[in-house]
C-alpha cells in the first residue's frame, strides 16, 4: 500500500506537480481540500506568531497605570516632606547591619511590584520586627520609591531604600563586592551638615542623636558589611509564608541555595539544565559544565556572605542574564528544597491555585507579570490580594486587582 503523503508537505506538493498533466477528476477536489487544510495551517501559525509578538510588547511595555503611579509618587515626593521621610528612621538605622535580624534585598524599578513584595513579606512573617528590607531601585525611581515606602510604612519592619548612583560599587565591576560596599563614600554626606549639626540640633532626643551620629559611620550604609546571611528577592515574586527557618539551612560551604529547574511535576517550567542556556559548542563551555546538569532558580536566594566573601563573585553577576548566573555561581549553589521557590506563573496556565498556594514564594517569571492585563486571570488574585485598592495612589491611577 502506498505511503500517505501529508498534506502541504514538500513530497506533497512534488507529486501534485507531477500529476497537474493528468485529468484526475476526483482528485481535484482533494487538491482542494488538501489546500484549504494547508491555508489554515498557515493562518494558525500566523497568528500565533502575532501572538506572542502582542504578549512581548505588552510584557516589555510600560503600561499607563504603572507610568501614573510613578509620576504621581515622584511629584508627591517633591511637594510633600512626608514622602521624603529617612528611610530607615535615624533611631532604626543600626538594624540595618544587626546580623540577629532578618535580611532582604529586593531590586526593582518597579514601586507597585516593589510595593506586593513588600507588604506580602512583612504579613506573612512571624516577627514581623526583626524583618529588614533593603530596596535598591534606579536613580529616576528612586524618589517614588522612596515615597511610597514613606508613605506607607510596614512597621515594625525596618524597610531601606537606595539608589544605585548611592554606591560606587555597582560600576566597578571587577572590585569585590564586599570590599567596594565598605568604600561607600556617598555615605558620608548622608545627613547634611555632618555630625556638628546634629549635635546642635537641641530639640532631638539623645537616643535620636546617638543613632545620627552612628548612621554617619560607611558601614552603616553598606548593605552587608557585617552580615551573615541574606536573602534576595525578586520583584515578581509574592511571599505566602514566614521565611526565617531559611535562615536554618546549611548550605555546607556555598555560596548560593537556590531550587533546581530540572526536576518537577510541571515539566514546561521544571525542565531546565544546563544546555538550555549556554553554547556548548564552545570550547570552555563544553570543558568546565555539563550539558545536563540542573540549571537554578533565579527569584527567591539564600545567599551565605562568609561565603560569598572568600570567593571573587561580584554582586553585578547576580543581576546579569541567567547564562551569566550560571558561570558565576557554577559549584557554589546548594540545593534547597523547591517548597521555598515555586516558578512559572508568568509562562502558562497549567499551574493550580492549590498548588501555588501551598508554595512559601511564588514567582510570576515570564511574560505574564500579575499587574499586566496579559495576567493569567486564574491565579492573579495571590498577587492582588496584597494591594489596597481604597489606596489614594492606586486609586488616582485606575489600578484594579
Amino acid at each position: 500500500m502506498p505511503k500517505r503523503l501529508p498534506c502541504g508537505s514538500e513530497q506533497w506538493w512534488v507529486l501534485l506537480a507531477e500529476l497537474a498533466v493528468w485529468d484526475l477528476g476526483g482528485f481535484t477536489v482533494t487538491v482542494h481540500r488538501c489546500l484549504q487544510v494547508s491555508l489554515l495551517e498557515q493562518k494558525t501559525r500566523v497568528a500565533k506568531i502575532q501572538e506572542y509578538l502582542y504578549r512581548h510588547v505588552a510584557s516589555s511595555s510600560i503600561p499607563k497605570p504603572l507610568h501614573c503611579l510613578a509620576l504621581r509618587l515622584a511629584q508627591e515626593h517633591s511637594t510633600n516632606v512626608g514622602a521624603r521621610h529617612q528611610l530607615p528612621a535615624p533611631e532604626r538605622v543600626p538594624a540595618l547591619v544587626d546580623p540577629e535580624l532578618y535580611h532582604f534585598v529586593l531590586a526593582s524599578d518597579n514601586v507597585l511590584a516593589a510595593a506586593v513584595v513588600a507588604a506580602s513579606l512583612v504579613a506573612n512573617a512571624l516577627r514581623p520586627g526583626s524583618v529588614v528590607l533593603h530596596v535598591i531601585t534606579d536613580r529616576k525611581t528612586y524618589a517614588p520609591m522612596q515615597a511610597w515606602f514613606s508613605l506607607h510604612p510596614l512597621a515594625p519592619a525596618v524597610v531601606e531604600v537606595k539608589a544605585l548612583h548611592h554606591f560606587d560599587w555597582f560600576t566597578r565591576g571587577r572590585v569585590p563586592v564586599l570590599e567596594a560596599m565598605e568604600k561607600d563614600r556617598a555615605a558620608r554626606s548622608h545627613f547634611r551638615g555632618g555630625s556638628s549639626a546634629i549635635v546642635e540640633n537641641v530639640s532631638e532626643k539623645p537616643i535620636v542623636v546617638a543613632a545620627k551620629l552612628q548612621a554617619l559611620n560607611p558601614k552603616y550604609h553598606s548593605l552587608f558589611p557585617s552580615l551573615n546571611k541574606v536573602v534576595f528577592l525578586d520583584d515578581d515574586v509574592v511571599v505566602q509564608a514566614d521565611l526565617s527557618p531559611l535562615w536554618d539551612i546549611d548550605l555546607r560551604g556555598k555560596v548560593n541555595g537556590a531550587v533546581e529547574t530540572c526536576r518537577g511535576a510541571d515539566k514546561f517550567v521544571m525542565s531546565k539544565r544546563l544546555k538550555h542556556y549556554l553554547n556548548f559548542s564552545h570550547p570552555l563551555i563544553s570543558k568546565n559544565f555539563h550539558p545536563d546538569e540542573c540549571a537554578w532558580a533565579y527569584g527567591m536566594n539564600v545567599f551565605d556572605l562568609e561565603a560569598w566573601r572568600k570567593t571573587n563573585i561580584s554582586l553585578a553577576y547576580y543581576h546579569w542574564l541567567q547564562k551569566v548566573r550560571l558561570i558565576a555561581f557554577h559549584g557554589h549553589v546548594h540545593v534547597i528544597d523547591p517548597y521555598w521557590h515555586m516558578l512559572g506563573l508568568g509562562y502558562q496556565e497549567n499551574t493550580t491555585v492549590e498548588d501555588a498556594e501551598k508554595a512559601a514564594v511564588i514567582h510570576f517569571n515570564g511574560r505574564a507579570k500579575p499587574w499586566l492585563d496579559i495576567a493569567f486571570s486564574e491565579i492573579r488574585h495571590l498577587w492582588a490580594k496584597y494591594l489596597s485598592l481604597s489606596d489614594k495612589f492606586i486609586r488616582a491611577c485606575n489600578i484594579r486587582a
